[in-house]
């Protein structure tokens, strides 16, 4: 946290966020991490990962708390900036732990409790100015959607290197899940050499269309089958016919003799 301090900050706000930093290093808050500005140490981002079995499961909340000069006697605003179902983005969160409040304010509550309340307030569906309502299938459409939303925010990049680099782990890893689930396409070739002994094509590749050639072939056979029966019966008739003239016709010669 070099160069945090600001000349223009009161020691007491100074000194207080150096403590509170100091203490959420040593003892990270579960779901969340918080980085104050290089440049001003009255501004700190801070990142919540959604919880498991809760509708933010998977996404990232990239926020930021303003603390305000007289802090830690008075409270500081709260944003959140990564789209997320529960609260607006850029607009300031009425909380009891936010400056909406000052006189529910506990000049004690560290920067770790002032988290906290803020996740525990996520998960709630308690209505309040910054707050709106949306469905959990919303919440979690825009929870897979804080992915890359955040690795456009350059501060965020900035500030939390481990956590983008932890996004892009998780998106190749979809990636190569969406990959390894697609089924394997072979497309449909018809070639006049690819034809079984009754000119249907097969399809390679296919079992359902093998299947409908082997169903389609008797179809093909049937008509075959009944013009030479058909032929065969003339054939046999016409033989008969011949031969029942040829008898009469002998048998008349030899009456005349």
């Amino acid at each position: 946290m070099s160069g945090c301090g600001n000349r223009k900050t009161p020691s007491t706000a100074t000194h207080r966020l150096k403590q509170d930093y100091l203490r959420i290093r040593k003892d990270p808050v579960p779901y969340i991490c918080a980085e104050p500005l290089p440049s001003n140490i009255l501004e700190w981002r801070f990142v919540v990962r959604g919880p498991e079995k809760s509708p933010y499961e998977g996404g990232y909340y990239h926020g930021k708390l303003l603390f305000p000069q007289e802090f830690p006697f008075k409270p500081p605003s709260i944003y959140m900036i990564t789209p997320n179902g529960r609260f607006k983005c850029n607009t300031r969160l009425c909380l009891s732990i936010s400056d909406f409040h000052p006189d529910t304010w506990n000049p004690s509550w560290s920067v770790s409790a002032i988290l906290i309340g803020l996740l525990s307030f996520m998960m709630e569906k308690i209505p309040t100015l910054g707050s709106i309502e949306t469905s959990d299938f919303t919440k979690r459409q825009l929870s897979a959607q804080s992915l890359a939303y955040n690795l456009k925010d350059r501060v965020f990049c900035e500030l939390f290197p481990e956590v983008a680099e932890e996004i892009k782990m998780k998106q190749r890893t979809q990636r190569d899940l969406s990959v390894r689930q697609q089924p394997l396409y072979i497309p449909d070739v018809t070639s006049n050499k690819d034809e079984d002994l009754f000119g249907t094509p097969l399809h390679y590749g296919h079992a359902a269309n093998q299947e409908a050639v082997a169903q389609q072939a008797p179809a093909h056979r049937q008509p075959k089958r009944n013009l030479e029966g058909a032929l065969i019966n003339l054939c046999v008739i016409a033989g008969f016919v011949v031969c029942v003239y040829t008898v009469r016709f002998v048998l008349h010669n030899i009456g005349q003799d």
